[in-house]
């Protein structure tokens, strides 16, 4: 005998039989959801390449200078549950990152040695898969591999100089490798890292002073000078650069935030990219969005969340790419082959 299908709702509240027997439905609803899943499970294969392809340069494989950092006879810079560490892990540093470019523009020496040298519109990419290569081999390589890639980046900075036009009017040269513009890129990085930690981030071992204290070892290796040591140093330097007058907004600057705003990414990212750079806006002091000429963004008078918006990017960006980098991966490998807890 053939079985029934199950008691469903009929009209004016009577129950019918339904003609699809109930292991019928069964096997369609398992289908159904398997094919569900298998759908998501390639969204966010092909969402993973793209994103490793845009902080990498590399969609599915790991790029060798990641897993070089588990080479070197040296425990590094920074070590797990060093508060170096719980920043750079954290997929607060993506809007950080767009956070920085901001503000570090506002000095037009910086933004000249960008805008005049850079590869920044021909391949933005490479120039922030290169840029994120030094950060995470000082943030987990060996000493050896971070003075190594330091080098590198000095080395480059030497043919980078130039003439912009100050504040005041004047023109004046300029170096990438000038103590002032260094010092300006160390302190933007610094504040909007602790910034950005502190609104989408976890906790810090140590906290913000920790992160400055161990971050400033970067700047030094940089030619940093006495690189500030604490929230309060990092905070009063940035009230110093902007009563100083040297900060400034022209038609480069204006130029450059709208290919930060709009960068050539693919078109599954740009969605959630733009909801990160309404973050990073609202993440700025007012007098800062002044100077660049940005707004929160909003619907006519009423403002978008932006912030908590965010939160679900970066949750989606963490389940996609994972809790432990490679990077990280890479240091721990190395840190137990000399012994060390990791």
């Amino acid at each position: 005998m053939k079985s029934a299908g199950p008691l469903i709702p009929g009209r004016a509240g009577h129950f019918c039989v339904s003609p699809v027997p109930l292991h019928k439905q069964d096997g369609t609803l398992r289908q159904q959801n398997e094919a569900q899943q298998w759908t998501m499970v390639n969204f966010l294969k092909k969402w993973q390449a793209e994103l490793r392809m845009t902080f990498t340069g590399h969609p599915q494989s790991t790029p060798d200078w990641v897993l070089r950092l588990a080479e070197g006879n040296d425990p590094g810079y920074h070590l797990p549950g060093s508060a170096v560490w719980a920043v750079h892990g954290s997929m607060s540093t993506i809007i950080a990152g767009i956070r920085v470019l901001l503000m570090q523009s506002l000095h037009p020496g910086a933004l000249a040695g960008v805008y005049d040298h850079s590869g920044f519109k021909r391949d933005p990419l490479g120039r922030l898969a290169n840029t994120i290569r030094w950060i995470f081999t000082v943030s987990y390589g060996s000493m050896d591999a971070a003075h190594t890639a330091t080098h590198f980046v000095r080395r480059v900075h030497d043919s980078v100089k130039g003439n912009y036009v100050d504040a005041q009017g004047q023109t004046r040269e300029y170096s990438a490798n000038d103590p002032e513009l260094l010092r300006w890129v160390h302190v933007a990085y610094a504040d909007s890292f602790v910034t950005a930690h502190r609104i989408w981030g976890g906790a810090v071992p140590g906290g913000a002073d920790a992160y400055i204290r161990e971050w400033a070892q970067a700047g030094r290796l940089m030619g940093v000078e006495d690189p500030p040591l604490s929230l309060a140093e990092v905070t009063a330097e940035m009230d110093q650069w902007y009563a100083s007058g040297h900060l400034r907004a022209d038609e480069r600057l204006r130029e450059t935030i709208e290919f930060i705003r709009y960068p050539p990414l693919k078109a599954s990212l740009q969605p959630g990219y733009r909801i990160l750079f309404a973050a990073a806006v609202a993440s700025l002091e007012p007098r800062y969005r002044e100077l660049l000429g940005l707004e929160k963004a909003r619907i006519g008078p009423i403002p978008l969340p932006a912030i908590l918006a965010a939160r679900v990017v970066l949750a989606v960006v963490r389940l996609t790419l994972g809790r432990s980098g490679p990077s990280e991966q890479a240091a721990r490998k190395r840190l137990r082959r000399l012994g060390y807890e990791a």
